[in-house]
């Protein structure tokens, strides 16, 4: 395996590309069972993780997998591995809501190498490699030049598989609405942070992501000249997780300010 490698590159956005296909498949997506109240999982999760999967095989065998759909136990975590979301933004997909992504990184020795978001309903591929900058669609991509909150549009993602949060989201989603142009809410963490690195939306923060729910596009704000962080100004984990907030760099330390001013109401 080499990122270097452009052969590597357009196979891998080739396979991420037509494993966005699936989602088209309404078959695929009536066919669900809950792993909670309000967390989803369909057919075209397990059909897009099994195809990723089978297809990074062939590419890179000696790379491991964690994926949303998949007992992660036992991977090492000083070794090359494949971080995938095979459907990031599943309640969208259940509801006909077109904002959905394939969502893959690679990364080593705890650090993302390569990240890739394909949005097939906008026919989107979002790509960075480490040190070469943030595309989409092989157009260069930067956050935007928004200097304070004042200025801002900021989705605040509302994670609704833990609701027990949701105080502490709402809190937070009303501090900031007072403070900036307005909220929006796509519902998908990848796209959020691609729309980041893209200068669409000036900042996004969400709490309990996984790390599959980040770790692409974590990559591809950075290289778009934007910042990562968690909700309490740390480095995001690959291992266990972590709340995010994703901005243009210029406004992280206000939103920072913000969330701790109203943590405890």
């Amino acid at each position: 395996m080499n990122i270097q490698d452009p052969k590597f590159l357009a196979q891998v956005e080739q396979a991420v590309r037509e494993a966005g296909q699936i989602f088209y498949d309404r078959t695929k997506v009536s066919h669900m069972k809950h792993k909670g109240v309000t967390d989803f999982v369909t057919e075209v999760d397990l059909s897009v993780q099994t195809f990723l999967k089978e297809r990074l095989a062939q590419l890179a065998p000696e790379v491991q997998l964690m994926g949303e759909e998949k007992d992660n136990s036992g991977l090492d975590f000083e070794k090359p591995m494949w971080i995938l979301d095979p459907v990031d933004g599943t309640m969208n997909l259940v509801h006909g809501f077109r904002h959905s992504a394939v969502s893959l990184a690679l990364a080593d020795r705890g650090q993302v190498e390569l990240g890739l978001v394909y949005d097939p309903y906008a026919g989107e591929l979002f790509s960075a490699r480490r040190g070469c900058g943030a595309f989409v669609n092989g157009e260069p991509i930067h956050v935007s030049k928004a200097k304070r909150l004042a200025d801002c549009l900021v989705d605040v993602g509302t994670n609704p598989s833990q609701r027990e949060m949701a105080d502490r989201t709402f809190r937070w989603l009303r501090a900031v609405y007072d403070r900036c142009h307005d909220i929006r809410r796509v519902g998908a963490t990848s796209v959020d942070l691609c729309y980041v690195a893209a200068g669409r939306l000036d900042a996004y923060m969400e709490i309990g992501l996984k790390p599959w729910d980040y770790a692409a596009g974590l990559l591809i704000v950075q290289e778009a000249g934007g910042a990562v962080v968690t909700v309490d100004g740390g480095a995001p984990s690959l291992k266990t997780g972590s709340g995010i907030l994703g901005t243009n760099g210029a406004v992280t330390q206000e939103l920072l300010a913000v969330l701790r001013q109203t943590a405890n109401g």
